[in-house]
């Protein structure tokens, strides 16, 4: 078995997911084509997640001693623990960063980067799919109510949604 794969797969799927069983699809896929799993050992691991006191999402630790014996579950802890670990590394950093002024320079330039992106997203999806005044209204309205920042953005983003159904 390829040592440095195995953790390289297990890592991608601990940071790709939220946690719990967020790196089963990733897991499945990859460690079942390369025949390093069954069905039964992604059953077993989950049940063995299910069962056990602590976070659900430790069932990679005994999906990797099912898959990789002591080597796999010490892999697969690895995996689990880095990305909290460099969550905690990146929010000490911002904590000594986030006064300065390059770093607000920084995400002022995300920001506009963000913006700029949904600019262009949203003028394409208006040139497809044509100009016609209930949808420029309710971007308009999306748009005002956004920038004043009183109304939460899912209410914003639901608003929309609704006059969309109901008007279009």
């Amino acid at each position: 078995m390829d040592w440095l794969t195995y953790f390289a797969l297990m890592l991608k799927a601990c940071l790709l997911s939220t946690g719990g069983r967020g790196p089963f699809p990733y897991l499945y896929a990859d460690f079942l084509s390369h025949g390093w799993a069954t069905d039964a050992n992604f059953a077993e691991a989950l049940s063995v997640g299910e069962i056990s006191p602590g976070p659900s999402g430790l069932w990679v630790i005994s999906f990797g001693y099912l898959t990789g014996g002591l080597t796999g579950a010490l892999l697969a802890l690895v995996a689990v623990t880095l990305p909290p670990l460099g969550v905690l590394l990146v929010s000490r950093i911002h904590q000594k960063l986030k006064d300065l002024p390059a770093t607000q320079g920084v995400l002022d330039g995300l920001v506009l980067a963000i913006v700029g992106t949904a600019v262009v997203v949203l003028a394409n999806l208006f040139v497809k799919n044509g100009l016609d005044p209930v949808t420029v209204g309710i971007f308009a309205v999306s748009a005002v109510l956004m920038y004043l920042g009183r109304i939460p953005s899912i209410f914003i983003l639901l608003g929309a949604a609704i006059a969309g159904v109901l008007f279009l």
